[in-house]
């Protein structure tokens, strides 16, 4: 063994290594069969007593990707064309709303770039107009004179620094939720693409991506005026029945279509209650042209967050009147938090505003007293509380909260900000947990069969040669694998097929070393000088071809997205792996057996 003093240093470290990076792998593993074997009541009472062990090994462990332990893929698109017109803010007219309509249904049927469309489609109107005259920024020299192609730039950078701020803020979201290893990467101009392993509530996933977090402050309706305005549109239809009665008397038992499916109401400030399949019949009622004209001035209707129970124990959503005027933003708010009603228990968000915000609150509260403010969020009305006196301190709560999930939830979204611009989600599949158990024993199997081919092959063929490369493939993988916890990459379904496929690489260098090893036997050379000979004359070849490979896999890292890149990650850490199992491990194997002496070695 003399001269492999550093060789057998170098193994002993990787495998140390190997061995610390797996640890809290395997031992998360046994306590999932530890705890699986409990009962409800003694499994939650073991995770409470260790929570902070069993945090700990859950983060160092490797991670398996969606399709491994099930989860949710959900595929999202900024909206550009509410971006586009927010930006033009004040100076947008009908002329920019007919065109960006036209233009974001063109690029839907066409495929093409949103931004051109509309450019296109303006010019079309007219070839003299300029854009300019609906977009200022002097941060980048957009201004009057700005050409048509000057503020397609503009607008399309604007649009990347929205998709860009879109994905740091679903990051930060998907981190306050507590989601491990989670994937977020960007598609083409307007897309993201979201994977979330081992989450099951999709639906308040769904509110956590979409939720825009654009958080208003408006005063309620003027009670007098609003409820002379409700009287109106029940006098209306009153009177709508009525008519239809005289023109057809087989329609003598109509009903006023309203009192159908809206629950009149008491409090000055309401329409009055709808359950949720009757809201979209109550505002196709209530938004006619001759109802519009009998809305008071600078107000509007908005429904509930939450509902009400109502008789039966249906739920009922508050048709509210408030103002249209936004008084306070969410941009004010600098904490946010979930707190406690000490009378009720039930469970609100507290927020604090700054300096700025905390001034504005306490002027319009001041101005307010004894009328509700309307607490606004994504275009629902969450609570609009009386304002008892004023509040100077710049604090404030929202109630009206459908648990704790969501008080928490509203927090995380408050704190990572509001969202640039609108999300819809395209596409979105769901892995069971299941599926991912078979997935992984799928993969297993798969990992077995080709290890036991290939070991029996090369024993067969090149009997002591094969046993010794069979060793080094079978501590291939547990480097491969501890590689990746070591780097904290995720194992995939496509990272599985990786280490298939590096099964089969792994023995491909040794192929080349015992095949040589054995022509240099051929020409009458000894044991020794043949295994010198051979190690050093098929170096060249194993270097070309792992390094190459190797490329590759940085390539598809590179410009793959999920499946692809786990490929790459395992392909890349199975070349590294494999190279030093064939070049190193079996060369002081190969070294000790021939100094020893004590037993043949044969290459086949």
């Amino acid at each position: 063994m003399q001269g492999n003093g550093f060789k057998i240093g170098c193994i002993v470290a990787f495998l140390a290594l190997t061995i610390y990076y797996l640890y809290p792998t395997v031992v998360w593993s046994l306590e999932q069969n530890y705890m699986e074997e409990l009962s409800p009541s003694e499994r939650a009472q073991y995770q409470e007593e260790e929570q902070q062990k069993l945090e700990e090994l859950r983060t160092n462990t490797l991670s398996l990707g969606l399709d491994l332990q099930g989860g949710m893929h959900v595929t999202l698109e900024v909206g550009v064309p509410q971006l586009i017109r927010e930006l033009a803010g004040e100076n947008a007219d009908q002329l920019l709303n007919d065109v960006i309509d036209v233009a974001a249904e063109r690029s839907l049927e066409n495929d093409t770039d949103f931004i051109d469309e509309m450019v296109a489609e303006f010019e079309s109107r007219d070839p003299d107009a300029r854009l300019s005259r609906y977009y200022r920024n002097d941060a980048m020299d957009i201004t009057r004179r700005s050409t048509n192609e000057e503020i397609a730039t503009f607008l399309k950078t604007q649009r990347q620094s929205a998709l860009d701020r879109a994905i740091e803020i679903i990051r930060t979201r998907v981190d306050r939720y507590g989601v491990t290893e989670p994937s977020i990467v960007k598609q083409g101009n307007n897309r993201i693409v979201v994977e979330l392993p081992g989450v099951e509530d999709k639906e308040r996933v769904r509110s956590l991506l979409k939720g825009t977090a654009r958080l208003e402050f408006r005063l309620a309706a003027d009670a007098q005026e609003f409820r002379g305005f409700v009287n109106s549109v029940y006098e209306y239809y009153d009177d709508y029945t009525a008519s239809a009665d005289t023109a057809d008397s087989a329609a003598s038992n109509q009903f006023n279509p309203l009192e159908e499916v809206l629950v009149p109401a008491q409090s000055p400030y309401l329409v009055g209650y709808a359950t949720p399949e009757d809201t979209a019949r109550v505002m196709d009622l209530l938004t006619t042209d001759d109802i519009q004209r009998m809305m008071p001035r600078s107000t509007t209707m908005m429904w509930s967050a939450n509902p009400l129970e109502g008789q039966g124990g249906s739920d009922l959503y508050q048709l509210i009147g408030v103002r249209t005027q936004v008084e306070l933003t969410g941009d004010v708010i600098e904490a946010a938090s979930v707190q406690f009603d000490p009378a009720t228990n039930v469970p609100e968000v507290s927020m604090t505003m700054n300096s700025e915000g905390a001034r504005k609150w306490g002027r319009i509260t001041g101005a307010n007293i004894g009328k509700p403010v309307a607490i606004v969020l994504d275009g629902f009305v969450f609570s609009y509380p009386n304002v008892n006196t004023k509040i100077s301190n710049g604090r404030s709560s929202i109630t009206g909260l459908d648990g704790v999930d969501e008080a928490e939830d509203l927090v995380n979204i408050l704190l990572s900000g509001a969202l640039p611009a609108p999300l819809e989600i395209l596409e979105e599949r769901t892995v069971g947990a299941t599926l991912g158990a078979e997935s992984i024993q799928a993969g297993l199997n798969s990992i077995l069969f080709g290890l036991g081919i290939v070991a029996i092959f090369m024993i067969i063929y090149y009997r002591t040669g094969g046993g010794i490369a069979d060793l080094a493939l079978l501590l291939n993988i547990i480097f491969i694998l501890g590689i990746l916890a070591a780097f904290k990459a995720t194992l995939t379904l496509p990272g599985i097929a990786g280490i298939v496929l590096t099964i089969g690489m792994a023995v491909d260098a040794n192929v080349l070393i015992f095949d040589r090893i054995r022509e240099e036997q051929r020409t009458g050379k000894t044991l020794k000088a043949s295994i010198e000979a051979g190690y050093a004359n098929a170096m060249s070849a194993i270097v070309d071809a792992n390094v190459t490979t190797f490329f590759v896999a940085i390539i598809l890292f590179s410009f793959g997205v999920g499946p692809i890149k786990g490929f790459a990650v395992t392909l890349m850490a199975g070349i590294v792996a494999s190279l030093f199992s064939a070049i190193v491990i079996t060369r002081v194997v190969v070294d000790y057996l021939t100094q020893a002496k004590k037993s043949a070695v044969s290459f086949g």
